[in-house]
Order: structure tokens, then sequence, then C-alpha cells
């Protein structure tokens, strides 16, 4: 085999071996990806709950086994552990006006909207913590592509569904710290929150 033809085939096999170390660091560093290792170094363990705003880096997320609530920004760059208790609530806003909300020792505030938002669905939640009290996540419109929310129903829905966690973690709130590590495939939250998934006039409000 000449000279040339090994220098070619370890330029060749170099290429590739560039291309596959490429395609790994791609799908290592991705926005899902380092938002999931974030939860799971803030938390300390795996979430019962996650939620991104695709395109935006931000996301939080919950465990009741370490009764933590993570918050993330720049793709897991910057984030935040608040304990449960100091968890307030969070509010829905559709165009800029709130439309629903589940706050510590309140009743929550189911959808009123008959229509859907035609700017921005966004959810906010807030805590019991003078230097950071809020955090925004902006589900719609949002530049995820076909990692985010298609239409503005389908970001409604699932915003809905965290107030009905948000109410859930407020009903467990006087519940023992030392909560069991739940199995593989457990999900805690499923049993509680079957009360609280959107009702058929809640399903109304989400018409685009």
């Amino acid at each position: 085999m000449s000279e040339w033809l090994k220098l070619v085939l370890a330029l060749g096999a170099a290429a590739v071996g560039l291309t596959l170390a490429a395609m790994a660091w791609t799908r290592l560093m991705n926005e899902p990806r380092r938002l999931a290792r974030a939860f799971r170094q803030t938390l300390g363990t795996s979430p019962d709950a996650a939620l991104i705003a695709a395109g935006t880096g931000r996301g939080v997320a919950l465990s009741l086994v370490a009764r933590r609530f993570a918050v993330c920004w720049d793709r897991g760059g910057w984030r935040i552990a608040y304990p449960l208790a100091e968890v307030i609530g969070a509010e829905l806003e559709l165009d800029g006006h709130v439309a629903g909300r589940a706050l510590q020792g309140e009743t929550r505030r189911r959808l009123e909207r008959q229509s859907g938002a035609e700017a921005d669905v966004r959810l906010r939640f807030l805590f019991d913590d003078p230097a950071h009290p809020d955090f925004e996540l902006v589900l719609w419109p949002n530049p995820g592509g076909r990692n985010g929310f298609a239409r503005p129903r389908e970001a409604i829905a699932e915003a809905n569904r965290w107030l009905a966690r948000m109410e859930a973690v407020h009903r467990r709130a006087g519940a023992p710290a030392n909560v069991a590590r739940p199995s593989r495939g457990h999900r805690p939250l499923s049993a509680e929150l079957e009360a609280f998934e959107p009702n058929d006039e809640d399903e109304d409000a989400y018409a685009d």
C-alpha cells in the first residue's frame, strides 16, 4: 500500500471520527439535555415533572422526593432551587392578562377566557424570596421549532396542568419531609392530579 493511500485512509478515518464526535457533542449539549442535567443537579434527583420553554433556554422542574422546585435559565448555566414551602404558586397570562392562577392559601382560579391567546402565553411562578420572587416562561410563541408548542391551545393546556400541579403541591404542604423515594416508573403526583385535570369547560378555553 502506497504512502499516499495510507495518508488518504488516515485522513478519512480522522474526518469520520471528528464528525461523530461533533454529532455526539451537539446531542449532549442541546437545550433539552442540558436543562435535564441541570434539573437533576439542582434537585439532587430526577424530577417528578419538568417544563421547558423551547428555544429560550429556560425551564422549571419539581421533585416531591427532594421537596424542591428548580428554575433554570441560560440552558442550565444558571439555576436556583427553592424548597416547596417557598413556592407561592403560578399565574397563567394570556396576552398580558391573568387568565388563571393557583396560589398558596387561595382557591385555584380557573380559566375564564373563552378564546385562545393571540399574542403570547406566559406562565409565571411566584416564590417567597425577596431576591428572586418570580420566574417567567414564555410558552408561545417560541423559537423552539418542533421542540416547542405548535399552537397556543397546546401551550395553554400545558400551563393549566402546571396550575393543577401547584394546587396539588399546596395540598401536600403538610406532608412529612421524609417522603419515600418512588420506584422506577412510579408517578407520585398522578393520583392527586387526576382530580385537577382540565375539565370540559377548561378545554373550551383552549380554542385558538
